[in-house]
């Protein structure tokens, strides 16, 4: 029997090729958690969430594929290992790494593609899932099977950039929710307004603490990082001016989620931009059940630690250069990246 017949041969070959791929990768994590790290098959099944027939069939059919000799050779071995090491060393309850051709090139598609795979086998009917924004979650868009789900909704949690160039939390959201036909409740305001006192407004005065409530009931949220070098997004459109970048990186801050800027420590940087963010707060989305996270790129590897260490989130979705930064910047053995 070929691999065509994973999902059916009838099926389209984008999701044949979606569901090979999530087999595939079953099949390493439970040859690489048996044989080189000699885990019982009723551990393995605890930790990948399956029954312990389905991991003697994983087993299996990873000898017959000749995946197993005395090594695992042709599984990436190398981001099979990360994933468990960036599992066991943050507390993650899964890791994706996504092989890279070279230390530097750009990761956004691989990471997204892989971000979508995980997506369309994660999302279920009845969830209530938190969305932010970035490059990588636009591009895992296009990955994502459509499927229909019954009782779902998604929440933006971060307020529409109203002079887009290339990317808005807005229409990220009700393009990700139109993928399940899901329910979208999107937060009409900017992103960053100009005082405190307009945001509180908009808050109480406006129907937006409806959506920071509803964000306090979410099973998951999907999230990205951003980095501060000029050449992100919010910089490079002009988003947050450029004495704001600098003045935040004066301050210690080496990455943002919602525009929630952190220190490589995870610990939020004390700046005024904070009370103008109209974004779900972090202490909302450390409490969601399930926190995705989802970027890469080497040059991203000291805000993500950070973001790690800050949202502690429960997938980790990245590529092979920026997993193996974390891990030496977490043992304290990388150097620090530049601002």
């Amino acid at each position: 029997m070929g691999e065509d017949t994973a999902i059916g041969n009838g099926a389209p070959a984008a999701e044949r090729n979606l569901g090979n791929a999530r087999n595939r990768r079953m099949r390493l994590r439970a040859a690489w958690m048996y044989f080189i790290e000699e885990m019982t098959q009723n551990e393995i099944a605890q930790h990948l969430g399956v029954g312990r027939v389905t991991v003697v069939r994983l087993l299996s059919d990873a000898r017959e594929r000749r995946e197993i000799k005395f090594s695992i050779e042709s599984g990436l071995p190398e981001c099979v290992g990360l994933e468990r090491e960036l599992e066991q060393r943050f507390g993650l309850s899964e890791a994706v790494v996504v092989p890279l051709v070279a230390t530097e090139a750009d990761a956004t598609k691989s990471i997204g593609a892989s971000t979508g795979l995980y997506l369309s086998n994660f999302v279920r009917s009845g969830m209530k899932i938190g969305v932010g924004w970035g490059r990588t979650l636009w591009e895992s868009l296009r990955y994502i099977q459509e499927s229909p789900m019954s009782d779902m909704s998604v929440v933006s949690l971060l307020g529409g950039i109203t002079r887009v160039k290339h990317f808005n939390p807005s229409e990220f959201s009700w393009r990700f929710s139109n993928l399940f036909q899901a329910e979208c409740y999107l937060m009409p305001a900017p992103a960053i307004v100009d005082t405190p006192q307009t945001r509180q407004s908009l808050i109480e005065h406006c129907g937006l603490g409806e959506g920071f409530e509803r964000a306090k009931s979410l099973d998951a949220v999907l999230l990205s990082v951003g980095h501060l070098e000029p050449s992100g997004t919010a910089y490079r459109d002009g988003f947050v001016a450029d004495h704001l970048r600098r003045s935040m990186i004066g301050q210690g801050a080496v990455g943002e989620v919602l525009f929630h800027y952190f220190d490589a420590q995870g610990r939020l940087v004390e700046h005024p931009i904070h009370d103008c963010v109209m974004a779900a707060p972090v202490s909302t989305l450390q409490r969601v059940p399930q926190r995705i996270v989802a970027s890469g790129g080497l040059h991203k590897a000291e805000a993500m630690l950070g973001a790690l260490r800050l949202v502690k989130p429960t997938v980790l979705i990245t590529d092979e250069a920026a997993a193996t930064r974390i891990i030496e910047l977490d043992r304290g053995t990388g150097a620090r990246s530049k601002s």
